[in-house]
């Protein structure tokens, strides 16, 4: 944080609002964050052409060492995945980054591929509950998410908004994966999941694209949707016969403290429940679609009780919440290994 500080006052001095920025970023509640290059780097703009190679070589570079990481950690190998949900909004890849890993990691030739590009912040739920409704149209099989977001990619050193200055300083890169298992394992156990929009704010969260690349562009009244989304949760819960204000976890997308501290409020929720939301915002920033696998981690290294009920939800374009909604398992059936970060049947982890 202290480095993002500097680097704006030097870099925006002549900024007539930069006060104002400077005191925003400093709110968000980011410690530190981590980027695919090195600062001086990621300041230039060497081309869209040029970046977009840097997204190819770094995705990679990086997303093998998360998949068999995860696929470690949910007892199964790679054989054994049936559909790859590759979500990211930072780079483009045709065909997706999905061919490479099938062709290059060992996966079979026959594994169903969603890559998911266009659904922002929102597209770590959608990958779970895509992965959902695959293990339910096809019993017993074993899909595999994986988010590669490179947010530094997309800085764009002409846009001085204060808008812009704030989401420099609130967005970092990461990569993640996680295992939905058709059957076995351990974790949460996935039994519904929605998908809601808030109409007439499709232009509040979009990209610009542009010759440089895409352009981030942030309505000012984007930290304020929770008062529309909050009884969307409401609903999905409902449906399920559970209220959304009395869960006993909840992953949520931490877009920034004030996602959180709305949500609570209109939810009814004790703040201290988002807190593993609130340790990724700190430790890793707004890493996009990456930040409910991660708050997912650090879920699983707390431990829940056996049956916990709980409910992911994911926001970005559209405006979209994904929502998932599960109980936790934390005996593996008999006959089956347990492992951290596993999935039972209907689950994700």
């Amino acid at each position: 944080m202290e480095e993002t500080l500097a680097l704006a006052s030097r870099l925006h001095a002549d900024h007539e609002q930069l006060p104002l920025a400077l005191r925003l970023i400093a709110n968000t509640g980011v410690k530190r964050r981590h980027l695919v290059q090195p600062i001086e780097e990621t300041l230039r703009h060497p081309g869209f052409e040029q970046r977009n190679l840097i997204y190819v070589r770094e995705a990679k570079a990086r997303v093998p060492a998360v998949v068999f990481s995860a696929l470690a950690n949910a007892c199964v190998s790679i054989k054994d995945i049936d559909a790859i949900v590759y979500v990211s909004c930072t780079g483009f890849m045709m065909p997706p980054l999905t061919a490479w890993m099938i062709n290059n990691l060992g996966f079979r030739n026959d594994t169903r591929q969603l890559p998911i590009a266009q659904l922002g912040c929102a597209a770590g739920g959608a990958a779970i509950n895509r992965a959902h409704d695959f293990c339910m149209a096809h019993p017993g099989s074993n899909v595999l998410i994986v988010a590669c977001e490179f947010c530094s990619l997309c800085y764009q050193p002409t846009d001085v908004g204060v808008g812009n200055l704030l989401s420099n300083g609130l967005f970092g890169d990461a990569v993640a994966a996680a295992v939905v298992r058709g059957e076995g394992g351990a974790g949460m156990r996935l039994t519904r999941n929605g998908s809601r929009l808030v109409t007439g704010t499709e232009n509040w969260i979009c990209y610009a694209v542009k010759s440089t690349g895409f352009h981030f562009l942030l309505d000012r009244r984007v930290p304020g949707t929770m008062k529309q989304l909050a009884p969307e949760l409401r609903s999905v819960t409902a449906e399920y016969g559970w209220d959304a204000a009395s869960l006993d976890f909840y992953i949520i997308h931490a877009g920034g403290p004030r996602i959180l501290d709305d949500l609570s409020r209109y939810l009814g929720v004790d703040p201290a429940k988002f807190a593993h939301s609130r340790a990724t915002l700190a430790e890793y920033g707004n890493i996009a679609s990456a930040v409910v696998l991660d708050a997912f981690r650090r879920q699983f290294l707390a431990g829940v009780r056996e049956g916990a009920r709980g409910l992911v939800a994911g926001f970005g374009p559209g405006i979209t919440a994904e929502i998932t909604l599960g109980a936790w398992i934390n005996a593996a059936p008999p006959g089956v290994t347990h492992a951290p970060l596993t999935t039972t049947k209907d689950t994700i982890a």
